[in-house]
């Protein structure tokens, strides 16, 4: 704790501090976090922030007030630190209320900060005692974790033996002080977007059938899940695949998967999986099993167009796919499969992607 402290202090508040003994306007750095900023980090191949930065000056009204917020933030964080104490950040956001001049004005605007600390200070939001509200995504299949309880003591779960349909949940902080990787006899990972997808592969014993381990991701996956799956594809040896809906928006969740998000790039090599592999509907697919779908929307036709010139999605496959979406005008859910039965997507649709390509033997 006495270090997460330690570098707060270097990178926030003492530079604010020196800045204004100095006589001078004090300001703050941080790279600059969009699309035209990420780059390929080629030694964990995932994307993340380069070289172009921005400063917030005290010169400007918004300038003083960003600074002056940071170093509120900063205090709580302290503060909590120092009571062993932590916050949701919808607690943190309301707590702002008894900020006076530091109060944000909306939680959007109180997640970026303490997400702009986290670039600044290169930690964690974990590591500040920062959670989300809601809890995490599910797992279900033969691995077996031990999760440190209130008590301080390990617990052993397996995701087969020891829960329910709904698999074990997973905590807000998957770090290795909180929860260990034991042992797995699975083969891979299916890792996909909606919950009704997940109960269906659970109730049809796809986990069972095939040595798999299931992972709802709760539409575009929480920080936590992310770093779990690349725990286990890093320290179980488990090939990871994702399974969407086919549309902008879903193909944006297998590239926070894969690539790094850009709201998260900073710490995209905590996050990312390099290697996962996507399974989900494409416009292929769509055309090939004839499947019910949905007019695309201006705004999904907007997205797609971003997609093109996203540096994530400069690939032939992607380029091809989102092309022909574009071009029939077209998208579908993961039950769109149900047209051919309640049974089609594990007996046929995810055995032919996962098994007949080679990606498994």
């Amino acid at each position: 704790m006495k270090e997460v402290k330690e570098v707060l202090k270097e990178k926030v508040l003492r530079n604010v501090y020196t800045a204004l003994e100095e006589g001078e306007i004090p300001s703050l750095s941080l790279p600059s976090r969009n699309r035209d900023n990420i780059v390929l980090d080629e030694r964990f191949m995932v994307w993340k922030y380069g070289d172009n930065s921005v400063t917030r000056s005290a010169k400007t009204i918004d300038g003083a007030q960003y600074i002056l917020k940071s170093l509120y933030v900063s205090e709580f964080i302290e503060e909590m630190l120092r009571n062993h104490k932590t916050s949701t950040l919808r607690e943190m956001y309301y707590i702002s209320e008894g900020w006076g001049p530091g109060k944000f004005n909306s939680q959007d605007e109180s997640d970026m900060t303490a997400e702009d600390l986290e670039v600044i200070t290169a930690l964690l939001r974990e590591d500040f005692g920062l959670r989300p509200e809601e809890n995490g995504a599910s797992v279900i299949g033969d691995v077996t974790f031990e999760e440190r309880n209130r008590k301080g003591e390990f617990k052993k779960i397996n995701c087969k033996d020891d829960v329910g349909d709904g698999g074990y949940t997973i905590p807000y902080s998957v770090e290795s002080d909180k929860l260990r990787l034991k042992s797995s006899n699975a083969s891979f990972i299916l890792a996909m977007e909606t919950g009704g997808m997940f109960d269906r592969l659970v109730e049809n014993g796809f986990d069972e059938r095939h040595n798999g381990i299931l992972v709802h991701l709760k539409g575009q996956p929480a920080r936590s899940t992310r770093r779990l799956l690349k725990r286990m594809n890093e320290e179980l040896n488990l090939p990871v695949f994702v399974f969407t809906d086919g549309d902008p928006w879903s193909f944006r969740i297998f590239a926070s998967v894969a690539y790094g998000a850009i709201k998260t790039a900073h710490i995209s090599n905590y996050l990312a999986v390099p290697t996962a592999q996507y399974i989900g509907i494409t416009a292929s697919d769509i055309l090939t099993y004839d499947l019910p779908t949905d007019k695309l929307s201006d705004r999904d036709i907007q997205a797609l167009n971003s997609e093109l010139k996203d540096p994530r999605f400069q690939t032939e496959f992607w380029k091809s796919e989102i092309e022909t979406m574009l071009s029939i005008n077209k998208k579908a859910e993961q039950q769109a499969l149900a047209k051919y039965g309640l049974d089609y997507v594990t007996d046929k649709y995810l055995p032919d992607k996962l098994f007949s390509g080679g990606d498994l033997e």
